[in-house]
C-alpha cells in the first residue's frame, strides 16, 4: 500500500537479529516530511540499530524500509545516492583527520554529486557559518574541540542536501559544556523544517524540538506520543520506569 505523499521514511514490520539476540522486533514507524522524531529508551533497546538500518549501515532480516517512496537499495551507486539523501551524524565525529575542516565539508558534494569546487567551497563556508565554525575552516579536526568537530560533522551532512538527517547519540561523546552548542544547532535545524530522526539521552532537546517521542525497549516501540504527553503522562510501564529513573537525577 503506497504511503501518503508526506511520508518520507516508512518502516514496516522490520526485524533484525544479531545471532540469538532479536534487536528489532516488528518495527512499524512512519516519519513525515519536516517531522522531528526523538527516539529514547534504555541502553540495548535497539535505538542505534534502528537508526543505522535506515541508511543501510545495518541490514535487516525482514520487513521493508522506504525513503521517499523507494525501498532501500542493496549496494552500489543506488546505495551511495541513498546515503546522500539520508544524512547521518554519529557519536564519533568521523572527520578525515588529514583534511581541513573546509575540505571535510566539500569532499562529498565534489566527489559524489559532482559539484564544481568553487561552488562546493562557497556552500561549505555558508554551512560552517550556519553552525558557528566558519572561522575554523582552515584548521584540522584535531585543532577543534569535540563540540566544534560535531558541528562540522553536521555541516558535512547538510552539504549533501539530505532529505532526512539521522543523529545517533550525537552528544554522548562530548564534555557537558559542549553539549548545548551541538543541541542548539540541531534545534535550529528542527525549527527550519529539516526531517530528523534523533537517538539521544537529552530529554531537554526531546521536549524542545521533537514533534514526536518514540520510546523503545527490548527491541520494540513501546510508546509514541508528543513530548508533552510522553513526559507528563506515559502509558506503558517500561516508559514510566525509564522516566522515573532519568527525571529524578
Amino acid at each position: 500500500m503506497p504511503a501518503a505523499n508526506d511520508a518520507l521514511v516508512v518502516l514496516e514490520k522490520v526485524n533484525k537479529h544479531f545471532g540469538d539476540l532479536h534487536v528489532l522486533r516488528d518495527i512499524d514507524l512512519r516519519v513525515d516530511r519536516g517531522e522531528v522524531i526523538v527516539v529514547i529508551g534504555p541502553s540495548g533497546s535497539g535505538k542505534s540499530t534502528l537508526c543505522r538500518a535506515i541508511n543501510r549501515l545495518e541490514t535487516i532480516d525482514s520487513g521493508t524500509i522506504t525513503v521517499d517512496g523507494r525501498p532501500l537499495p542493496q549496494e552500489g551507486k543506488a546505495l551511495a545516492h541513498l546515503r546522500a539523501d539520508v544524512g547521518m551524524v554519529f557519536q564519533a565525529f568521523n572527520l578525515f583527520a588529514h583534511k581541513t575542516i573546509l575540505d571535510n565539508v566539500t569532499l562529498g558534494p565534489i566527489k559524489v554529486k559532482g559539484t564544481p569546487k568553487a561552488q562546493a567551497r562557497a556552500e561549505a563556508m555558508a554551512l560552517l557559518e550556519r553552525v558557528g565554525v566558519a572561522n575554523q575552516a582552515d584548521k584540522f579536526p584535531a585543532q577543534l574541540s569535540g563540540g566544534q568537530q560535531q558541528r562540522v560533522a553536521i555541516a558535512r551532512s547538510l552539504a549533501m542536501s539530505p532529505k532526512v538527517m539521522l543523529f545517533d547519540e550525537p552528544t554522548s561523546a562530548l564534555d557537558p559544556e559542549m553539549i548545548n552548542e551541538v543541541l542548539d544547532v540541531m534545534t535550529d535545524l528542527a525549527h527550519e523544517g529539516m526531517t530528523m530522526i534523533v537517538v539521544t539521552h537529552e530529554m531537554g532537546f526531546a521536549r524542545r524540538a521533537a514533534n514526536r517521542v518514540v520510546f523503545m525497549a527490548d527491541g520494540e516501540i513501546q510508546e509514541e506520543a508528543d513530548p508533552e504527553t510522553f513526559f507528563t503522562a506515559p502509558t506503558s510501564a517500561r516508559a514510566k520506569d525509564f522516566l522515573s529513573k532519568i527525571l529524578t537525577h
